[in-house]
């Protein structure tokens, strides 16, 4: 059992605390106006990128030590036409560089609320969390917290991969915005 701690109380900061609780962890939510203290080991940033990326700069040394995992998808809202984040990088990349001392993890960005309180994409296929991160003990630790949540974890790499995580995450989340998949829908992974 882990002990998490959620930055966001959205559909996703929700859905993804229901899936800790349902893996045995301990589950807190903090707020934006709340105090940063006693944090979990594990710590998500359930927030879009530019808050991720403020709470992590205001944030260093109570997130030093810790599991963070960026769940963003860096688009801009305001065209749904492109990523905000420079082309050769990844917004966990840039919380990664905001915290040197913490464990970053790219992972919840291609899934959507739906899917994870389902457990199914469209009800055919598990859901499945795709991380990435430069460590492996701290992917090891998120995939031992949802061992037993009802959905699959799969290791993506190394952080780089985030960059391709984050265009997937994009690409779906475009087409349930255009209608061309429902936000139950997705894509999924078939082992």
């Amino acid at each position: 059992m882990a002990a998490i701690t959620i930055f966001g109380k959205g559909n996703m900061g929700q859905a993804i605390g229901d899936v800790f609780k349902q893996g045995g962890n301990q589950v807190s939510f903090i707020d934006r106006d709340d105090p940063v203290e006693n944090l979990g080991a594990i710590v998500v940033l359930a927030v879009p990128y530019a808050a991720a990326l403020a709470i992590a700069q205001q944030n260093q040394a109570q997130l030093a030590g810790k599991v963070v995992i960026d769940i963003s998808n860096p688009l801009n809202f305001e065209t749904w036409d492109e990523l905000v984040v420079p082309a050769d990088s990844s917004a966990a990349a840039q919380i990664a560089a905001a915290l040197p001392q913490a464990k970053v993890v790219k992972a919840f960005n291609t899934t959507f609320a739906a899917t994870l309180q389902s457990r199914q994409v469209a009800g055919q296929a598990p859901t499945t969390v795709l991380a990435a991160s430069d460590h492996a003990d701290a992917k090891q630790a998120l995939a031992a917290a949802l061992s037993d949540s009802g959905v699959q974890v799969i290791d993506a790499g190394s952080l780089k991969r985030a960059r391709e995580l984050e265009s997937f995450g994009f690409l779906q989340m475009t087409l349930a915005a255009n209608d061309k998949i429902g936000w139950n829908g997705g894509f999924a992974v078939l082992k």
